[in-house]
């Protein structure tokens, strides 16, 4: 029953949280849906943690894609040897978990020390970085330490799989039974992030801006020349 609820129940139950309060908070508050911008209270702090995480993020995502949904057989297919596949995902993916973690931990010193961020700082705001950085350090963890002191282990032939038959709606539960314990707390704490998003700014990463380029160009006036201007 344990395996079930975490491999089966918990999986659906994030997912839903997930798309019904997107689609909820989209419906009933829009004015939150991006998250708002500091970079006048710190600029060169912003910029730093900002590209760092935004960019290694990226790159995270897509190797995920490449190693959670990509099956085997397909490395196999296009002539991948498990070699140059280990490597690059040991040092490619340690390499971007490390960025990210840098980014948040920036973000997070960020919003702790300078006074103006600090104030404008909720409960949700560190919630969310030390969640990713929890999410993360575990990934880098698994990639670097576990994979380079104790052993490789082929997530490709358990995890992948497990994940790609939820969508199926068909979940095979027992391939998740003998995987290592930091690779199902890195799971499931991935899990719980996404049902928390839609409660977060981490909203913002579904505005995709599509109307932009089509927008009028918005002028900003100090207040001295919209006075004059009224007189």
């Amino acid at each position: 029953m344990t395996d079930i609820f975490w491999w089966v129940i918990f999986p659906y139950i994030s997912i839903t949280i997930l798309i019904v309060g997107l689609i909820y908070r989209y419906a009933f508050n829009q004015l939150s849906w991006t998250a708002p911008s500091t970079e006048f209270l710190g600029k060169k702090s912003l910029r730093a943690g900002t590209l760092l995480f935004h960019w290694g993020i990226i790159f995270a995502f897509i190797g995920h894609l490449m190693g959670i949904l990509v099956p085997i057989e397909v490395y196999v297919a296009l002539g991948v040897s498990d070699s140059a596949y280990k490597f690059g995902a040991i040092y490619g993916g340690g390499f971007v978990g490390l960025m990210v973690m840098a980014g948040l931990i920036i973000l997070l010193i960020r919003k702790a020390t300078v006074d103006p961020v600090r104030v404008k700082t909720s409960f949700a705001d560190y919630f969310t970085v030390l969640a990713l950085l929890f999410v993360a350090g575990t990934g880098v963890y698994m990639t670097i330490i576990y994979n380079l002191t104790v052993v490789h282990y082929e997530y490709r032939l358990t995890i992948g799989p497990w994940f790609r038959s939820l969508f199926t709606l068909q979940p095979n539960y027992e391939l998740m039974s003998a995987v290592p314990f930091i690779f199902k707390l890195h799971v499931i704490s991935a899990f719980a992030l996404f049902a928390s998003i839609p409660f977060t700014h981490l909203v913002h990463m579904f505005s995709i801006p599509v109307k932009y380029p089509a927008r009028p160009p918005q002028q900003y006036r100090s207040r001295s020349n919209y006075r004059e201007e009224q007189l």
